[in-house]
């Protein structure tokens, strides 16, 4: 009897540890530069990712070996190692960012080992004015946590002053080499440098990107080819969430006229987006080498949405990026468009840099005139740039009927064609006479304009029929 009790007993606690499991997880190296006297946790998943439980202590039966036994149930672990809390999380082997780990546990007794590469930031080069407010801010809007970074302006604690806000994408590549993909802006050096020349300061609030779901977040309209599509409820977070909380715990000046938002390729679509849709919130846009092909429809949008208030916006572009320098096409399409929607020339800047390239470092370079360009109050021009108009527009666009061709440089045996929004060619190539083109046999929707000068292409436009 007692035999068969036995028996029973362990059936029932094999049958228990089946059904719930328990997954052994071994740290087998951890960095040569963790501190002796500190504990190594595991949040996660499975205990809402809390970075500093004491009971997900890892315990250490010797040497550089660390272990945990979690009770589970089958399904997708997702979890990172800490030292106790989110500042001292674990980072890939440069001392960056390491995405989540995942484990696709099946169940039962069963044990995984791992190795621990870095702390992150280990190799950092953020200023000391520079921190990360949270490394899992939730997103409502899209039911996802972010890592989110701040830089406060040097005299922030003692000044007592409040100050403007400048919200940035793709946050790992704002201010640490570590963390960046390819790059940082190194915004907060320059920010120290400008303060130190007499700039009163702005605070910056960086977002990481969502890796894997940076495309679906950074894009308002799905593209047939790369997705996406999730944009309007990004641009959401930041104004429904993020602002409101930024305002509540920061001493900002959360008037429109002091809130300006940035971005580089996707991240500049996606802050032009959120800039144009919030007028009632932003006042400033930065859009570097802003990805304008990946939806045409952001050129509707401007037009439908037209101009509620003052803004600044400024836009930069490379003359090395895309083919033929179509990055430069479309920044003068949109400058165009802008002008149709009743913005002024004195609220836009358009540059285009014969060295341009998709890269932070171009981008880096060319923020300190953007910023002053946005946040100098008194700046009613584009200063200290070399300012271009594009070489032609065309106005008014969107248009019923007719559409007037201006140039900033006299076209010489000038000549047109427009093409249909996939590339047709819709009108053949015909002299521009007197600059007038008309619309009338055109359906409404999206076409190119291409100019030429003396048979060479001076530059393409896109045209919006009504």
């Amino acid at each position: 009897m007692k035999m068969r009790f036995l028996f029973s007993l362990m059936a029932f606690l094999l049958a228990a540890a089946t059904a719930f499991g328990q997954l052994t997880v071994r740290v087998t190296d951890i960095p040569a530069d963790t501190p002796p006297d500190d504990d190594i946790y595991i949040a996660g998943n499975f205990n809402g990712w809390d970075s500093g439980n004491s009971a997900y202590i890892l315990e250490n039966p010797g040497g550089e070996v660390f272990e945990i036994t979690l009770n589970l149930s089958p399904g997708t672990l997702m979890f990172k190692f800490t030292r106790g809390s989110w500042q001292t999380v674990e980072g890939n082997a440069d001392g960056g960012f390491l995405p989540d780990r995942t484990y696709a546990y099946a169940g039962g007794l069963d044990t995984l080992e791992l190795q621990i590469l870095s702390w992150e930031g280990s190799n950092s080069t953020a200023q000391p004015n520079v921190s990360v407010l949270s490394h899992d801010f939730y997103i409502p809007q899209l039911n996802r946590n972010r890592k989110i970074w701040i830089y406060l302006p040097p005299d922030y604690d003692a000044s007592g002053r409040d100050y403007p806000v400048l919200y940035m994408q793709d946050g790992q590549n704002v201010f640490d080499q570590a963390t960046a993909f390819a790059g940082e802006w190194q915004v907060d050096e320059a920010l120290n440098e400008l303060f130190d020349e007499g700039d009163e300061g702005v605070i910056v609030v960086a977002i990481d990107n969502g890796g894997a779901a940076r495309i679906e977040e950074y894009t308002p309209w799905a593209n047939p080819t790369y997705g996406g599509g999730q944009g309007a409820a990004y641009a959401g977070f930041i104004v429904e969430t993020l602002k409101p909380f930024i305002d509540n715990n920061y001493r900002t000046r959360p008037e429109r006229e002091f809130t300006g938002i940035m971005g580089s390729s996707l991240g500049g679509l996606i802050s032009f987006y959120a800039g144009i849709e919030h007028q009632d919130v932003f006042s400033k846009i930065g859009a570097f080498s802003s990805s304008f092909w990946f939806a045409d429809e952001v050129y509707a949008h401007v037009a439908s949405v037209g101009k509620k208030a003052d803004m600044r916006i400024y836009m930069i572009a490379g003359q090395q990026e895309g083919e033929d320098g179509q990055q430069v096409t479309d920044m003068y399409a949109m400058y165009n468009t802008l002008t149709s929607a009743g913005f002024s020339e004195g609220e836009l800047v358009a540059l285009s840099h014969a060295d341009g390239q998709h890269s932070e470092w171009y981008w880096a370079r060319e923020f300190p005139a953007a910023y002053q360009w946005l946040y100098r109050m008194e700046t009613t021009q584009a200063e200290n740039t070399e300012w271009e108009k594009p070489f032609f527009s065309v106005f008014p666009n969107p248009s019923d009927t007719n559409i007037q061709l201006r140039t900033v440089v006299p076209l010489v045996e000038a000549e047109y064609e427009i093409l249909s929004a996939d590339g047709r060619l819709v009108l053949a190539r015909q002299p521009l006479g007197d600059g007038m083109i008309r619309l009338g046999g055109f359906g409404a929707g999206l076409y190119f304009l291409r100019a030429y000068s003396e048979g060479k292409l001076a530059g393409v436009v896109k045209l919006i029929r009504r």
